[in-house]
């Protein structure tokens, strides 16, 4: 009958406590865990990471922007996708470790209403990605414009301000709307000017529109009236005579009131009265 002997039960019990050593040595890696890596080799299309555990990690060159400045041996944090591929690799993404660190910081600092900035990566059915500070954001193409729907493809590149409309955590889903921040910084916009308005004022205005009675003047921000009969010191029958379409002028405030927003402007009034000079001869 055969036994073993104390030596190779002493050896046996050795060879098991230095592999559980061995294995301590290691991080204890969970799936969805972002932690920090070490560039070990860079290749064509890929970069190999070790993150202290037993096999390294391979992710795609094209996760990393400033892929002219690696070198081996710079840290990086990465998320760990799984624990091991077919190839006995972890897999691991630098990408979605910037997006879950980015909602993190994106929860702790903003909320619904909140003005944010990013950038179009693409289009999408129904509309625009956005990329927020490393959160991706949908932007619904009913929001994308201040009036209607326009081309969505002229905005993807862009850099914009967004708000939050709707935030989802747990399924950490954001919306945004290019609109409703256009709106916002307009009325910033507005108000900016009816409070540096005085009376006599000179400002600089482009036509928006023309009517009957007189022209509707952008003020970059607000809309003023200039009246068929502040045209002119001499008759007028029709403002198109004056004034066209899309023209840039300086006109002159001649009332107006804060509160509706109503402002009369002068054309005229920015040359001397010819008739006070027939009377006064």
């Amino acid at each position: 009958m055969f036994t073993e002997s104390k030596e190779d039960l002493q050896g046996a019990v050795l060879t098991e406590d230095l592999s559980k050593l061995y294995d301590e040595s290691f991080r204890q890696l969970q799936e969805g865990q972002i932690v920090k890596g070490r560039i070990l080799a860079i290749h064509a299309k890929e970069i190999l990471v070790d993150v202290g555990y037993k096999s390294e990690g391979m992710i795609p060159l094209e996760e990393f922007d400033d892929r002219a400045s690696l070198k081996v041996g710079d840290e990086v944090e990465v998320l760990l996708e799984a624990v091991e591929d077919d190839s006995g690799l972890i897999v691991l993404s630098k990408r979605k470790a910037e997006r879950a660190k980015g909602w993190e910081r994106l929860l702790d600092q903003a909320k619904e209403g909140d003005i944010i900035e990013g950038k179009v990566t693409r289009k999408v059915k129904g509309g625009l990605m956005v990329d927020a500070g490393g959160v991706e954001a949908f932007l619904p193409a009913s929001q994308a414009f201040l009036r209607g729907f326009g081309n969505l493809d002229s905005l993807v590149g862009q850099t914009m301000s967004v708000v939050i409309i709707k935030v989802h955590k747990a399924r950490r889903n954001l919306v945004v709307s290019r609109r409703e921040a256009l709106l916002k910084e307009r009325d910033i916009q507005r108000q900016k000017i009816l409070d540096e308005l005085e009376v006599k004022q000179v400002r600089q205005g482009t036509v928006k529109n023309i009517t009957d009675f007189g022209a509707f003047i952008n003020l970059g921000g607000v809309d003023g009236l200039l009246h068929i009969t502040d045209m002119s010191w001499g008759r007028v029958t029709n403002p198109n005579e004056v004034v066209q379409v899309g023209q840039r002028l300086d006109v002159m405030i001649l009332s107006f009131d804060r509160e509706t927003m109503k402002i009369s402007l002068g054309l005229k009034q920015l040359t001397p009265n010819p008739w006070e000079k027939v009377e006064s001869s």
